[in-house]
């Protein structure tokens, strides 16, 4: 087991350098064009191929880095540079991780190089869970997988929303109901493989922030998979309905569902991303505040605006210490045993929305048009607090592990 440490290794700093070089030099160049563009920038989603950022093989190493600091070290680098650009090349993982919470060996192997393609033919892959009327509430979700025994096939129905890559994916992670009597317990994962028919992309969403980055409906209607696209095999899935149905007549205890397996496992990264927005935008206002004068000085001569920037550092250290803490933890088997994974992703969040607010507070008039950075940065990190479980609902879950209690 990996002891704790706070130093990145060489091997690390290394990757760390070469992230951050690629965010400054090819990343941040774009960002403005593409948020203006609201597009997905296959531009820059290539070139992170070639180099080897975009690729099975490089997330791969960073999540299984055995101090668990691989995945949030490279997210906060990537979104250093920015937001909507950076979740564009990383929006497959969450697929992926899907795919790898639930999966089998056979199907991990199967279907993750086909979420990426190559430098030559880039692909991505998008993980619908959140519907119309459930988002948050993920017991009201209604598309529906029902299992046709002679043909050894699963036919989906429903109306997915917010999926990241929706529509443009080559592979979609479809969560849905195969038994509606025992609430999100009944759900399970599937993967719909490229050009299946029946799936189509509706609304696309235009956005206050990351702009860059596709947010579309996917609509199911008779969309036919082969039984094999069951994520974990049909087997295990009937042995944990059973063992659900079983709980849940004698109000024992909660069984988790493929989409929470996969929000948890991804929070802490999505807290890194914050950090990494957070980060981008104090810097910004550090730089300003050292060569901005007034009254004959430069501004962060008052400590009206030092103190803030003073605030602005502390915050996002702490968070990432969080990060990091839920990272190692979550990589070392030792159990959040007081949701420490949420601890880490509302903190971030809520630290990169205000952290970007200050921003704009110290750049003054400069801060609220599009010459400079900031403006957006604030606009991309106002998605932190709400993807991947809101504010509210990781104090539910923290406020729920803390107490033992069911709040509601």
């Amino acid at each position: 087991m990996a002891e704790f440490t706070l130093e990145l290794n060489d091997d690390q700093k290394q990757v760390k350098e070469w992230l951050h070089g690629f965010a400054a030099d090819v990343i941040r160049p774009a960002a403005a064009e593409w948020d203006e563009r609201e597009e997905t920038p296959w531009p820059v989603i290539q070139e992170a191929a070639k180099v080897g950022i975009y690729s099975l093989d490089f997330y791969a190493q960073q999540f299984f880095d055995p101090t668990g600091l691989g995945i949030p070290m490279a997210m906060e680098e990537l979104f250093w540079g920015d937001a909507g650009i950076a979740l564009s090349i990383v929006g497959t993982g969450l697929a992926a991780v899907g795919v790898l919470a639930n999966g089998t060996e056979e199907q991990i192997g199967t279907w993750i190089p086909q979420m990426y393609g190559d430098a030559d033919d880039v692909k991505v892959a998008a993980f619908c869970s959140s519907e119309p009327d459930a988002g948050s509430d993920v017991a009201s979700m209604r598309t529906r997988a029902v299992y046709d025994e002679a043909k050894d096939e699963w036919v989906l129905n429903g109306t997915k929303t917010w999926a990241t890559n929706g529509g443009i994916a080559n592979v979609h992670v479809v969560v849905a109901v195969v038994d509606p009597d025992i609430g999100s317990k009944g759900h399970a994962s599937f993967i719909v493989p490229p050009d299946t028919p029946g799936l189509s992309q509706g609304q696309k969403f235009k956005k206050h922030g990351i702009r860059a980055s596709h947010t579309a409906e996917v609509v199911l209607e008779d969309v036919r998979v082969p039984g094999h696209c069951l994520l974990g095999g049909k087997e295990k899935l009937d042995e944990r309905l059973a063992r659900a149905r079983e709980r849940a007549k004698a109000g024992g205890e909660r069984v988790k569902n493929a989409a929470m397996a996969t929000f948890e496992a991804s929070r802490p990264a999505v807290g890194a991303m914050a950090v990494g927005t957070a980060r981008a935008a104090y810097e910004v206002a550090l730089d300003y505040a050292k060569t901005r004068s007034q009254f004959g000085r430069p501004i962060i001569d008052n400590q009206g605006i030092a103190f803030q920037l003073a605030d602005m550092r502390t915050r996002i250290d702490a968070a990432r210490l969080l990060v990091w803490r839920a990272s190692w933890m979550a990589t070392t088997g030792k159990p959040f045993t007081s949701a420490e994974g949420s601890m880490s992703k509302l903190y971030a969040s809520e630290a990169a929305r205000d952290v970007t607010a200050q921003a704009i507070q110290i750049l003054g008039g400069n801060g609220f048009t599009r010459e400079y950075p900031v403006e957006r940065m604030h606009r991309d990190a106002a998605i932190y607090t709400i993807f991947e479980g809101t504010s509210e609902i990781q104090r539910l879950v923290i406020a729920r592990t803390l107490s033992g209690m069911p709040i509601r």
